[in-house]
């Protein structure tokens, strides 16, 4: 039987993603075994990294500062916007290499079933965007499940104006998957075979 202390560090530990009982159990173990200044290193990192970071305001990825450094960034192609659902798919197109525009984050997907509707999602930011930006193509880039595919002809249909290109990522992505279980070929190919939408 083990110590309560460490059943609910274990408890805690699993809620983490990719994180399941056992392998929770084995760190916990790990981290009552290791020397009390790692650990308190390990504590102080977590901490210092949750106070630190914020959402960009303009483009709602994951930054220590606002606007993110890639806002900042006057080489990308400001003509250019991908819209991601969440901000750590930022990190999956960026691995790709090949796309230099600039970035939005929705926040989600239209989800009606789990209440997620169009205004709890960062669009009308996106749209004051596209009027103070000199935006020319918005690349959609969600996943290919239903909510994905939903929520990407929503935002053709709403985003569509003038001079305007909208196009999404090709479907080099698996079915039903999201964009943190595609290497880089994939992302990069699907972000080369992208399609218009209207």
């Amino acid at each position: 039987m083990l110590p309560e202390s460490i059943t609910t560090l274990t408890a805690a530990l699993s809620k983490l993603p990719g994180i399941g009982p056992r392998s929770a159990e084995r760190v916990a173990l790990h981290l009552v075994q290791t020397d009390s200044a790692i650990v308190k290193q390990l504590a102080d990192a977590i901490l210092s990294a949750r106070e630190k970071i914020q959402f960009c305001t303009t483009c709602g990825a994951l930054t220590e500062e606002s606007p993110c450094p890639t806002c900042a960034d006057s080489r990308r192609d400001t003509s250019l916007v991908c819209i991601v659902e969440r901000a750590v798919d930022i990190l999956s197109v960026e691995k790709s290499g090949t796309y230099r525009g600039k970035f939005h984050v929705l926040g989600g997907k239209i989800s009606p079933l789990d209440g997620v509707e169009p205004d709890d999602l960062r669009i009308g930011d996106l749209e004051k965007r596209l009027s103070t930006e000199p935006i020319r193509e918005i690349i959609i880039a969600l996943g290919t499940d239903v909510e994905g595919d939903a929520t990407s002809n929503y935002l053709a249909k709403r985003l569509a104006r003038p001079g305007l290109k909208i196009s999404r990522i090709g479907f080099g992505l698996p079915a039903g998957s999201g964009l943190e279980f595609a290497d880089e070929l994939t992302l990069n190919r699907a972000l080369e075979g992208r399609r218009e939408m209207l």
